[in-house]
């Protein structure tokens, strides 16, 4: 038959024939060489398929790399709630100490080194702050409104390292958003945001105490209770203007002295 008379098809598979029948007798041809062949080329062909074999190797694990699993919606709930509990603090008169049971609980905002917590007629004006990892420290009460109140600590205190909450405003909350909560019987907690209006988150979550904080899936802080009604928060907008009036007052101050 003329080669000329083959169709495409058979062109191709005449091909791949060749070809498989080239590469067989390669392969034997090569194995006779290396059994007669001297050790040091033999040792040298075995290092450099070594050396192929550990390239391919590490271009193939930024790939592996690359298909990691996201964490699971558990995984989230119990890292912000491990956040969030990191962050409470207890709050007792600093004259009484911790001989009587704390007044209130709060959270620290490690960024401007305040404790937030809600604005209660039992606060004192000076407290001692229990922190999560067993310290304490004195503070004193700076700015109370609508609300929350705001503790400040001396210049020269020592304070606990940790992340700082980043305080979602109310505008940027949604609806059916997961929150997350520590009530003040140790017990953990989870609702959705049901609305948002000018008296402040409503949440499904229970009663979880005065001052306890409510936190998202990131553990960034959606707002604090007031304890008046079961779910009802007050925004962390309200606690970040607080705190930016606080730091305008004291930079007043300073400049008028």
């Amino acid at each position: 038959m003329n080669i000329e008379e083959l169709s495409k098809s058979q062109l191709i598979l005449l091909t791949i024939l060749v070809n498989f029948v080239t590469a067989v007798a390669t392969g034997i041809l090569t194995v006779s060489l290396l059994d007669e062949a001297p050790a040091t080329v033999t040792q040298t062909v075995n290092r450099v398929v070594e050396h192929t074999i550990e390239r391919v190797t590490q271009q193939v694990a930024p790939a592996a790399i690359a298909f990691t699993p996201a964490p699971s919606n558990q995984d989230l709930v119990t890292a912000a709630l491990g956040m969030s509990a990191s962050r409470e603090v207890a709050i007792y008169a600093a004259k009484t100490g911790t001989s009587t049971p704390a007044v209130s609980i709060g959270t620290y905002l490690s960024k401007s080194r305040t404790i937030a917590t809600a604005e209660q007629s039992v606060l004192p004006k000076e407290a001692l702050i229990e922190f999560s990892d067993g310290s304490y420290v004195l503070a004193s009460l700076a700015q109370t409104g609508r609300g929350i109140a705001i503790y400040g600590f001396a210049d020269d205190a020592v304070l606990p390292k940790m992340s700082s909450p980043i305080l979602i405003h109310a505008d940027h909350l949604k609806l059916g958003q997961t929150a997350l909560a520590i009530s003040t019987d140790g017990s953990a907690t989870t609702g959705i945001i049901a609305r948002v209006s000018d008296k402040g988150v409503h949440t499904t979550l229970p009663d979880i105490g005065v001052g306890s904080a409510t936190v998202d899936l990131s553990g960034n802080l959606i707002g604090i209770s007031a304890g008046e009604i079961p779910g009802l928060l007050i925004s962390a907008s309200t606690i970040t203007a607080l705190l930016t009036a606080t730091s305008t007052t004291a930079t007043s101050t300073v400049a008028a002295s």
